[in-house]
């Protein structure tokens, strides 16, 4: 009972914060009918700030690390990232009902990063003082990309098995006056066969890189790698970046909230997944996490974080990816499972990995 009395407790003082605040008041007001809009330009140039703040510090964290303390917990992302998909396609995937396509999308997306669940995260835990590495957010890529190439591959090939010919049973070949077998499947002609597979995994390794969410990241660990952009970071973007974040959660209670009733489209599958996969997930990114920290002494806060990307779902870089790669894939399912739910309950489960790391860590 104690557990459960800590917990609560620590959820509760979490929703008094700014960024849960934000977040659940932007779904009040679209669960009454707001008309309150923040414009299409705000909400991007809110999104690119942020993220190239992210990046930017990961980038002067990078450039002072250890090169062996951040290979470990990339190493790591990317097992969360291919597992988590993986995970799906044996679940989710499974489901009566449920189209493979769209399942592979949706674990895509789940196993993927949001950088505003993450970006929340960091500011819980500057607020609790809670020290983290600061090449964290070098992370995001990792995991990103591993859970987004997986899902795709996974979808193309499920979408090229039945479209194989197969021989009957009962069918025997004869041979005509031509020389040719009746009875057997025509061998393909060169134009119709299927992109080489290291063909189709270049081509969704660079849609990925070149997405705006992605690209305004990596711009940023650059940046802040072979740059020395310490001065507008501490001047600008450091100031501007709890203000901008709340803007960004008030964005997404709202469309959270709007998502909600694409779920009536499609399977119950995907309510029941949205509600469960983030937690599931969380505790996959929160066991990488401490064997990181066993394997090269990975900060607590590091592992709270490592959960938080694994129970997130991506909502900036993932959608447009999927809808690019995967047209055929139904958006109302990926999308509305991972940001009408998955997102809040990420948010949520933070404090859950805050106290887990204290228990099994100490912060």
């Amino acid at each position: 009972m104690d557990i459960i009395f800590d917990i609560s407790g620590t959820v509760i003082s979490q929703l008094q914060k700014p960024t849960l605040a934000f977040l659940l008041g932007g779904m009040m007001l679209a669960a009454l009918g707001s008309k309150l809009a923040v414009p299409e330009p705000v909400y991007k140039f809110v999104v690119m700030v942020l993220l190239l703040k992210v990046g930017l510090g990961a980038g002067i964290s990078i450039r002072e690390a250890d090169l062996a303390s951040l290979i470990v917990p990339a190493i790591c992302a990317i097992l969360t990232g291919i597992g988590i998909v993986l995970l799906g396609s044996n679940t989710l995937a499974r489901w009566k009902g449920v189209s493979k396509m769209d399942a592979y999308a949706t674990a895509g997306l789940f196993g993927a990063v949001s950088a505003s669940t993450l970006a929340a995260a960091m500011a819980m835990l500057e607020e609790e003082r809670i020290v983290y590495e600061g090449f964290i957010g070098a992370l995001y890529p990792f995991m990103d990309v591993a859970a987004l190439v997986t899902a795709i591959l996974l979808a193309k090939l499920s979408a090229a098995q039945p479209a194989k010919a197969t021989l009957p049973e009962d069918a025997v070949a004869t041979m005509t006056m031509d020389g040719l077998a009746s009875g057997l499947p025509k061998r393909p002609r060169p134009s119709d066969k299927e992109p080489a597979p290291h063909g189709l995994v270049g081509t969704i390794l660079t849609d990925t890189m070149q997405s705006a969410a992605i690209s305004a990241l990596l711009l940023g660990i650059a940046i802040g790698v072979l740059g020395r952009p310490e001065t507008v970071y501490a001047s600008f973007y450091e100031p501007l970046f709890r203000g901008l974040l709340s803007i960004l959660m008030l964005v997404m209670g709202m469309e959270a909230w709007a998502r909600l009733s694409e779920l009536r489209k499609v399977a119950h599958a995907y309510v029941l997944y949205g509600l469960t996969a983030p937690i599931i997930h969380g505790f996959i990114g929160f066991a990488l996490g401490i064997v990181a920290h066993q394997l090269t002494d990975f900060s607590a806060g590091g592992v709270v974080l490592l959960a938080v990307m694994a129970a997130s779902s991506s909502d900036i870089s993932g959608p447009p990816t999927m809808r690019g790669a995967l047209p055929e894939a139904n958006a109302s399912a990926y999308v509305g499972a991972s940001t009408g739910l998955g997102t809040p309950v990420a948010i949520l489960s933070i404090p859950l990995w805050i106290w887990l790391a204290d228990m099994f860590i100490g912060l």
